[in-house]
C-alpha cells in the first residue's frame, strides 16, 4: 500500500510539474517533425548526387583510356551510399546515421578523387557534357551542405528541448524521445590539406 501510495505521488508530482511549468508537448512535437523534414531534405540532396553519377561515370568512360579504378571506386561508392540508408523515425539510432554518414563520406572522396583525375584528360575537361555534369555535382554538394546545416540546427534545438527541464519528462515519460545524433566532422578534417608540388 506504501509502494503504491509513493507511485501516485510521483505521478502526481509529475502532472503537476507538466501543468503549471507547460510541458512541452506540442513544442517537442513540433520540432520532432522539423527534424524529419529537415533530414528529408537532406536525404533528397544526396539522392540528386547519387542521380547524377551515373550521367558523370558515363561521360568519363568515353574518355580514352581513363583510370578504370577510380571509375570503379565512384560506382561502388554510390552503391554503398544508395544502399545505406536510414528513415526520419530512425534517426535515434546512432549506430544506422554513423553507418549512413560513412557510406556518404565514401561517396564525397570518391568523387573528389575523380575530379583530381579528370585534370589530366584535357580533351574530357573541355567535353560540355562533362563540364555541365560537374558544374550539377558542384551545385550539389552545395546544397547538401547546406541541407546538412540547417539538418544539425534542428536537431541542436530538438536535443536541447530533449534534454531540458522539464520537457525532458515529456519528452522521455510520455513520447518516449532520446536525444539524436547529428552529422560530425570526417576524420583527418581538422588537418588542413597536404599541397605537394
Amino acid at each position: 500500500m506504501h509502494r503504491i501510495q509513493r507511485s501516485h505521488v510521483f505521478y502526481l508530482a509529475l502532472l503537476l510539474v507538466c501543468t503549471s511549468a507547460g510541458c512541452g508537448y506540442n513544442s517537442l512535437q513540433a520540432l520532432d517533425e522539423d527534424v524529419k523534414s529537415t533530414w528529408a531534405e537532406v536525404q533528397n540532396q544526396y539522392q540528386r548526387r547519387a542521380d547524377l553519377v551515373p550521367n558523370l561515370v558515363a561521360t568519363v568512360k568515353g574518355a580514352a583510356q581513363f583510370e578504370q579504378e577510380t571509375l570503379t571506386r565512384v560506382i561502388q561508392a554510390r552503391s554503398n551510399a544508395t544502399a545505406a540508408t536510414i528513415d526520419a523515425n530512425s534517426l535515434n539510432n546512432p549506430e544506422a546515421f554513423k553507418k549512413f554518414e560513412q557510406a556518404q563520406n565514401q561517396l564525397s572522396s570518391a568523387l573528389s578523387r575523380l575530379l583530381v583525375v579528370v585534370e589530366r584528360y584535357p580533351d574530357l575537361k573541355a567535353n560540355q557534357n562533362f563540364q555541365t555534369l560537374q558544374a550539377q555535382l558542384e551545385g550539389t554538394e552545395n546544397r547538401i551542405a547546406v541541407a546538412r546545416k540547417r539538418y544539425i540546427e534542428k536537431v541542436n534545438e530538438y536535443n536541447r528541448s530533449v534534454r531540458s527541464f522539464p520537457t525532458n519528462l515529456t519528452a522521455k515519460y510520455l513520447l518516449g524521445l532520446n536525444v539524436r545524433p547529428t552529422f560530425t566532422a570526417e576524420e583527418g578534417a581538422q588537418r588542413p590539406p597536404q599541397v605537394k608540388f
